[in-house]
Formats: C-alpha cells, structure tokens, sequence
C-alpha cells in the first residue's frame, strides 16, 4: 500500500436487483461497471436491510438498523404511532446512539466529506447531512422523487405533497421549482453535483469520502425515450424467459453455483400468458425503460471513474458499488403521501399510455415477477427477511489491496453493509471511538473490516460463529453459518419458524426446521439474545389486518409459477 491516506466513494443504487447489471449476468448494458469488476472483486453473499433507510443507517453506523433509529422505515411508523411513537431506535431518522461514519473521518482523519444524492434518514435541518459529518451536500430527502423536474399544483396553484421535491444543498432548503435546471435528470445531476464536489477548493488536498446515492433505479421509472429504444423487444418474452436468461448468465460467469434450485416465481398478480397483447406492451415497456435507467446509472458511474483516472486519483481510491436492498415487487412502501389514494393519484395527474411511459409525467413500476426475475435464484423481493431481499450486488475496487492476481474474483463470504464501516476505517489507518463520542453514549460496530479478505490474506469476514438478524415489518431472520431461520407472519409466510441452509439451497426452497430442530431451536434462542440486544419491535399477523396492500381486493393470495 502507498503511503498517501486514501479516497473513498461509495455508490449506492436504489432497488437495484442481483442479476440487473452485466458484472452479475444482466442484459443490461453497464460497461463501466464490467470494468470496476474486473479490476476489483464481485461480492455474492453480501447482505443489506430489506428496504432503503434501515441500509442506510447501517452503512453510515455500522450497527444494526434497530440501534440505528430506522427500526422501521420511518414513512410505515408514522402509520403507526400507536406501535412505535416515541420508541428508542424507531426516531426515523439517524439517532444519536450512533456516531457516523462521515463524522469519524471527518474529525478524526481530516477526512474531506460530501454527499450527493438520496438521503433518507431525516427531514428535519437538526438530521440533515451537515449535521452528520458531511462537509458538502446535495440531497433529496425523502425516498422517492420524480427523476425529471416535475411540479404537481392543485386548482389554487400549490405544490402538492405528492412524491414532495424536498432537497437540501450544504444545510440549506432548495427551492426545487426555482433552482432545479429545467433539464434535470436525477441520475444526471446527483453525478454532477458529485464532480463538483470532488475538485471543489473547500476539499484542499484532503483525501475525500464520498457517497453517491443515486435514485435509479427506483420508482417511478423514468428516462430518456433514446435510451429507452435501445431495449425496444429485449423482455417480450416476459419475467419468466428473462429469468432463465440471467439464471444461465449468472451460472455461466460464476455469479451463482451450477445445479442449486432457484425459488419458484410467486405472484399475486396475471401470468404473462394471462395478459392481453396490449398488456404485454404496457409491461415490456416498462422494463425497457427500467433497463435505461440502469444504463444511464452505469454512464454516469463511468463519467466519475475517468475524472478519476484523469486526476491520477483511481488507484488510490476505495470504491464500492452496491444495491440498497433487492429489486422492488410489491410497493408496499408506497405510502399514501397525501389524502388520495396512491393509484387514484397517479392516475389523476399522470400519464401512462403506452407512447408516454418513461416520460417526466409518466409513473411506472414494474410487478412481482420481473422482481423476481431480478433476485432469482433467491427467494422473494424487497421488504421481505427471505434472501431476495436482502442479498445485493457488490463490487469494490482498490488496486493497493486488490492485486493484480485478485482482480476479477468472484469472492463468496458472508458480508454486510455494517462491514462498510469498519472496513473503510481500517484502510484509512484510524479507529472507531467506541462507546463514546462527545459526551455521549454510542453504539459499537457490529460490523467486520474486509482489508484481509480483500487481499487474500484471510478467508473469511465473519467466523461460523457470528450471528446476524434481520427485522422490518414484522419480518424476521437469523443466521449462523450457514443456516439461516426466517419467521414470515400472515398473510405473507406460514408465521411459524423456517429453517434454511443458505449455502446449499440460496433459494431457501427446502424448509429443514422439521430435519434439524435442534439447529433451529438454537436459531431461535439467538434471535432472543438479538432482539433484546437491538431493542426491536416484534409483531405479527395481526398487525396487518389494517394495512392496504397491493392484491386483488385488498387480500394477498399468492401463485406459484411452475417453470416449463
């Protein structure tokens, strides 16, 4: 390793799925993520929470999301006050039993900071990214926004709350309709915002820690038409053929191991034989303007990579590329933002015709079997414990640990997004503070450096002995080794306890509770110690007989879909 502290950046996606990007045996074009890949290593058993803000605070912490303050996300515990109002760990934003990782470096390493993208862990200014650490900031607050320039008004000309443009600019509030650029493009201007950042003279010669936290690909899909014609035809065979397509890929480049069984596609909603042609359209449309969403995602990681390389800064830069949580299938996070109904609203002052999908007043999202499609061969999708949802894609880059006889790898340990943390700490030669931060208490990293593994100098992150948990939603799991319990509630799982070797069978398609109880009890015993340790909520079928979930009528009744 050179003497010179390094860089770090950290691009995070948004619903990215496992198999989107080409690195991971996608169709999508990402070339510039190829390229990370095969000067880094691809991670495939690397974990985050099952939705956006919990990751988010465990990525900035290092501890789990219930010590965090995203013990839920904070948009369903609002619904909900009755549960969580006034709970320690439930706040909603980044609490202070924690310190971030943006304010250790900062203060501790004469760390230059910025931050450009979605936030997610605060509305309030006392939350905001200033107040965490973070030098230089352009966010969107909230977890969701057009990604053109959009302004809803009603009658009397006042913006509607409605997917609120909420920005903040280095602790100031944005005027969004007067100084977002009329040709503002997400994707386009978070990357721009990130340059800017990077050669601002406020950052004087320090080494910089950056996040890049796009909102691509997150709903509603939006991009431009000349990029969305590029995949014209590519899905008009449907969820099911572009499963077994990215299945082949994935297997063929070792993304996953030949032979496991994939969990079977479940769906509450028509088959792909089961629509009409149109329909069809409406669908394969959709997700070619999802595809472009990634492409331009993977453009503009490629515009920072050769400033990078331009400055002679690429080498000595940390660069991590991951998901947040796996692709989204349910919209169980679309809250009602407003008093109207969420598809009422976007009906009201939408457009979705066919030619207009993609479009800045188009709003779209894709169902649960294209997600599925995305995080096969594991189970399920956004929001839930199983492996869909929790299991992303990764990619890191750092020549000095990284060599040249590494480069390439496909690496399979077990990892997390709290192992960000301690990782980056260990390259930048400094420590966590531990139980104290200014005067007050906080919490200890849960999470393991990767340096050594990385390297080659180890292989593994965390022993068999380690145990990590998983809770949102009333949505449990527990794992050691290579055993992995999950408890689903009603109306989603059998609310009972599973029980899965996640090694074996990724696609946690054979329950082994009633093969090995004696695992499973142990399992069980050690969600006990970690529920108590994280101070979190448990809930179960009950709780969800208020909620409004997508499903015919209100209920969800799930199909199987039997491959051919």
């Amino acid at each position: 390793m050179t003497g010179k502290k390094p860089n770090f950046l950290i691009i995070v996606a948004d619903d990215l799925g496992f198999t989107d990007t080409s690195p991971f045996g996608g169709e999508i074009h990402t070339p510039n993520l190829d390229k990370l890949a095969k000067r880094g290593v691809r991670l495939t058993d690397f974990h985050t929470a099952s939705a956006c803000s919990p990751t988010r605070s465990m990525l900035l912490s290092g501890t789990d999301n219930h010590i965090a303050g995203l013990g839920q996300m904070a948009e369903f515990a609002a619904r909900h006050p009755e549960k969580f109002g006034g709970k320690k760990g439930y706040e909603g934003y980044l609490n202070d039993n924690v310190v971030s990782l943006a304010e250790i470096v900062k203060e501790k390493g004469d760390y230059y900071t910025f931050i450009s993208g979605k936030w997610h862990l605060g509305l309030l200014p006392d939350y905001w990214p200033i107040k965490r650490g973070f030098e230089k900031s352009f966010t969107l607050l909230p977890g969701a926004g057009n990604h053109y320039k959009r302004i809803i008004k009603d009658e009397n000309g006042e913006e509607i709350k409605f997917l609120p443009n909420i920005y903040e600019k280095d602790g100031q509030s944005v005027d969004a309709e007067k100084e977002l650029p009329q040709d503002f493009y997400s994707t386009n201007y978070f990357t721009d915002k990130a340059l800017e950042f990077i050669n601002h003279p406020q950052r004087d010669d320090r080494p910089f820690l950056g996040l890049l936290t796009y909102t691509a690909p997150h709903w509603p899909y939006q991009a431009p038409p000349e990029i969305i014609a590029k995949y014209k035809g590519k899905y008009n065979g449907g969820p099911q053929e572009l499963r077994k397509q990215r299945l082949a890929a994935a297997v063929r480049q070792g993304i996953i191991p030949e032979g496991i069984t994939p969990h079977p596609i479940k769906t509450v909603r028509k088959t792909w034989d089961e629509l009409t042609d149109h329909e069809k359209e409406i669908e394969s449309r959709i997700m070619e303007t999802y595809a472009a969403m990634v492409e331009i995602l993977d453009y503009n990681i490629g515009r920072v990579l050769d400033a990078l390389e331009e400055s002679g800064e690429l080498e000595n830069t940390f660069i991590v590329f991951m998901s947040d949580n796996g692709a989204e299938g349910m919209l169980m996070e679309a809250l009602p933002l407003t008093n109207l109904r969420f598809n009422t609203f976007i009906e009201k002052y939408y457009n979705n015709s066919l030619e207009n999908i993609g479009k800045g007043d188009s709003f779209v999202f894709y169902g649960d079997q294209w997600a599925q499609a995305a995080t096969s061969p594991h189970s399920m999708y956004k929001m839930w414990s199983t492996e869909g949802a929790i299991v992303c894609p990764l990619i890191v880059h750092y020549p000095p640990v990284i060599n040249e006889s590494r480069q390439g790898k496909i690496l399979d340990g077990f990892a997390t997004v709290m192992d960000i943390l301690p990782t980056i700490l260990d390259l930048a030669g400094l420590e966590h503070p531990g139980s104290e931060w200014k005067g007050r208490k906080v919490a200890i990293p849960r999470g393991k450096s990767w340096k050594l593994y990385l390297g080659g100098e180890s292989d593994e992150i965390h022993s068999e002995t380690t145990v990590t948990g998983w809770e949102l939603f009333g949505q449990q799991a527990i794992r050691q080794g290579e055993y992995k319990a999950i408890y689903i509630p009603a109306p989603f799982g059998p609310e009972k306890w599973q029980l899965f070797n996640i090694k074996k069978d990724p696609g946690e398609t054979r329950d082994l509770a009633k093969i090995e109880p004696k695992v499973l009890s142990s399992l069980v015993d050690h969600w006990a110690v970690y529920a108590a340790e994280t101070g979190l909520i448990e809930f179960g079928s009950d709780f969800f007989e208020k909620e409004k979930l997508e499903g015919e009528d209100n209920e969800l009744v799930y199909r199987t879909i039997v491959d051919n």
